[in-house]
């Protein structure tokens, strides 16, 4: 099976954003550069995650390696909604973040859900084990992937902007913590009765 590496080493966009009014929002992760734009699907706890870790590399990388981070409430985040058309290329089933200490770039890679997890788990043993090792060594190497090669301003920049892509759904009950949708929900505090 053929598998595609959607390379943007560095795009002219890289953002998280949405579609869809909240509460029934998609999530994706969109670059553009080279006349191409590549959209990817994801879950909104990937999107708050990728931040979280984002963050958690940049310090690390600046700790270790001594890279100058520029400071968050200095950068002018990226508002514009996602560029059209919003065409998913595939869904996101691991995220892979490195940094490359030689150019001082964060590397972002969101590879495709894979049945090979699955293969593997509800496979029978073979009795030529080696084999069967060999194989299963790298099962994502033959899915879609998207790798973006980003600056740490850039990298800032997206963390921002992920941020509030996440905090701007539904406002959360103040009581439960569950999102509140317009016509209120039933608050397990309230003993069900509409919030």
């Amino acid at each position: 099976m053929t598998h595609q590496v959607h390379a943007f080493e560095p795009p002219e966009r890289f953002v998280a954003g949405t579609v869809g009014p909240p509460g029934e929002r998609a999530f994706f992760l969109q670059a553009r550069g080279g006349g191409r734009l590549v959209s990817v699907a994801l879950e909104k706890v990937q999107v708050s995650l990728l931040a979280e870790k984002l963050e958690e590399l940049l310090s690390e990388a600046q700790r270790r390696f001594g890279v100058e981070l520029p400071e968050p409430v200095a950068l002018v985040g990226d508002n514009d909604p996602l560029d059209t058309p919003v065409d998913e290329e595939f869904r996101v089933g691991t995220l892979g973040l490195a940094f490359d200490v030689d150019t001082a770039t964060v590397v972002i890679e969101a590879i495709a859900v894979g049945e090979a997890e699955v293969e593997v788990e509800l496979g029978e043993p073979d009795d030529d084990t080696e084999d069967a090792e060999d194989e299963d060594e790298e099962p994502d190497e033959d899915l879609d992937r998207l790798r973006v090669r980003l600056t740490p301003e850039a990298t800032r920049q997206f963390i921002e902007r992920a941020r509030r892509v996440v905090n701007a759904g539904r406002p959360p009950c103040p009581l439960c913590g569950q999102p509140l949708d317009p016509a209120g929900h039933l608050c397990p505090r309230h003993n069900g009765y509409h919030r």
